[in-house]
């Protein structure tokens, strides 16, 4: 495996870092900008609008740009919005910072994407993805829960500022590391005449039903993760009875089964996904279930965290690298629609959570979003085999939870 390939995963590692930290800074950021709890978990929702919008929109937009300067450029922007968002007194700036922070890590991440699976096998695009992945998850490990702690020792703007400082070295790192390959249309006559039909060629791919299906599901999958993971600290300090002291250890709990489950699916993503997708959804559907109903023991909430984090993310990363597989003839772009899919479930899934909280329903109710968006997956996965059985389609290796 080359070695800019895991400098890339310690860039998205930054970036997931950013995006999962909110979840134990909620409660300080709505008390210091003066809103309520849903509407700071707002965040998160701008945050991944900005990855739906930002994924194929910066992945076209760079097209014409060498790749290493396109992620030069994207973590650039990263780096100075949080440098703004940790400064900000005002909600509605740091509300704007969040969806400009989402649109460069959405575009660094689908052109990161394809510059890591450029550099291997096209078998080995699971593995691939699994080592970017793994940057997410070690932010739920490391970064998230220390985030978290700092939040509670010198206040949540200071985990913005971390975050900024993280991207100073990985931006001298990217320079130094990753190859600066051609752009996408290495030669400038045929770039001028050639760039805009290739992306719309690539765009093309999204009219397959199959590619359709699989980010439907990662949609809702990933919705039913943020919906729960987004209101963690109300929920393990308000139903489950944790001190808020706790909190760095919970996500870190939480973070240690993500890197579990992208680890699990990197093995088997590849060449086995259906072995990892049919018992580990039906695990997950129940593991929602279970933890809605025993939310309010300590015990059960501890090991759930952990197992749901596993299963969230070996599920979630397997159906990534089927869509990528799924958009083989969209190889620039296939990264950003499995990016823009699964940020629509993380837009989604805390706008519900938030409507469930706000219902009056509590801290628990986002448990019971979870489970019913992984229900729904469920419905859509078998609503499709059956279409395809009934028109007669062949057997096909895409996944069906």
């Amino acid at each position: 495996m080359p070695f800019a390939i895991y400098l890339l995963g310690l860039a998205v590692f930054a970036q997931g870092t950013s995006e999962f930290m909110l979840s134990g800074l909620v409660p300080g950021i709505a008390q210091d900008l003066h809103v309520s709890i849903p509407a700071a978990g707002a965040l998160t929702s701008a945050f991944a609008v900005g990855m739906v919008v930002g994924a194929p929109l910066m992945a076209v937009l760079s097209l014409r740009w060498p790749r290493r300067t396109a992620l030069l450029v994207f973590l650039a922007v990263f780096m100075v919005v949080h440098i703004v968002g940790a400064v900000t007194t005002d909600f509605g700036v740091l509300l704007a910072t969040r969806a400009i922070g989402a649109l460069a890590n959405a575009g660094f991440l689908a052109v990161g994407m394809a510059t890591a699976t450029s550099m291997v096998e096209p078998h080995a695009k699971g593995r691939v993805i699994s080592v970017l992945l793994s940057g997410v998850t070690l932010a739920c490990v490391a970064g998230v829960p220390a985030g978290a702690l700092m939040g509670q020792l010198w206040g949540w703007r200071s985990a913005f500022w971390a975050v900024a400082l993280i991207c100073a070295p990985v931006l001298i790192a990217v320079v130094r590391s990753v190859p600066g390959p051609a752009p996408a249309v290495p030669e400038a006559t045929a770039r001028r005449h050639a760039e805009v039909p290739s992306a719309r060629r690539e765009l093309r791919a999204l009219r397959r039903p199959r590619l359709l299906v699989i980010l439907l599901l990662g949609a809702l999958v990933n919705g039913a993760t943020f919906c729960t993971f987004t209101y963690l600290l109300p929920l393990t300090t308000q139903v489950s009875g944790f001190q808020e002291s706790w909190t760095p250890v919970l996500l870190a709990l939480f973070g240690l089964g993500s890197f579990l489950g992208v680890t699990v699916a990197g093995r088997m993503s590849d060449n086995r996904p259906m072995r990892l997708l049919v018992p580990g959804g039906g695990a997950l559907l129940a593991g929602w279930l279970l933890f809605a109903v025993a939310a309010d023991s300590p015990v059960a909430a501890l090991l759930l965290l952990f197992v749901q984090g596993t299963l969230s993310f070996a599920v979630g990363s397997t159906l990534i690298t089927r869509a990528v597989y799924a958009a083989s003839g969209a190889p620039t772009l296939a990264g950003s629609f499995a990016t823009a899919a699964f940020n629509v479930g993380a837009a989604l899934g805390p706008a519900a959570g938030g409507a469930a909280i706000d219902a009056g329903l509590g801290f628990r109710s986002p448990l019971w979003v979870s489970a019913l968006l992984v229900a729904l997956a469920f419905a859509v996965a078998g609503l499709a085999h059956a279409v395809r059985q009934a028109r007669g389609g062949p057997g096909e290796t895409s996944p069906v939870i």
